[in-house]
Order: C-alpha cells, then sequence, then structure tokens
C-alpha cells in the first residue's frame, strides 16, 4: 500500500502500530515527520509535509490510541 501525507488516518494507525511505547501527545514534528517518511510504502514528497499535516497525524494518532 502506497502512504501520501493525505492518508493521514492510515499513517496514524502505522505509527502506532509500529511505535506503541510512543505518548504522540509529548512527541515533536520533527520527529513525526521523520517517522512517516520511513514508513514502509510511504511514497510522497517530503516538503509537502507541513506543520497542518503533521498536526492531523499526531491529533489522529491520539485518538487511535485511545
Amino acid at each position: 500500500m502506497e502512504l501520501k501525507w493525505a492518508d493521514v488516518l492510515d499513517i496514524a494507525i502505522e505509527l502506532s502500530e509500529r511505535k506503541p511505547e510512543v505518548d504522540p501527545r509529548y512527541l515533536n514534528f520533527v520527529e513525526l515527520h521523520r517517522w512517516v517518511l520511513e514508513l514502509p510504502g510511504f511514497a510522497d514528497d517530503p516538503q509537502r509535509g507541513g506543520e497542518k499535516v503533521l498536526e492531523a497525524i499526531q491529533a489522529a494518532w491520539i485518538e487511535e490510541r485511545e
């Protein structure tokens, strides 16, 4: 499956499964950006992962954990 920045929920689910020890409430965006780029199947322009997209991923990840 190919992931793009627009796949916010799918990215959040992948991160939740791969990083169960991480509390996304305390994650900085630099690290989050890097982790998204490292996901298998992620294929999008790294420059498109701006603050609003990262905030949406973080919020979805928090919701996924609860």
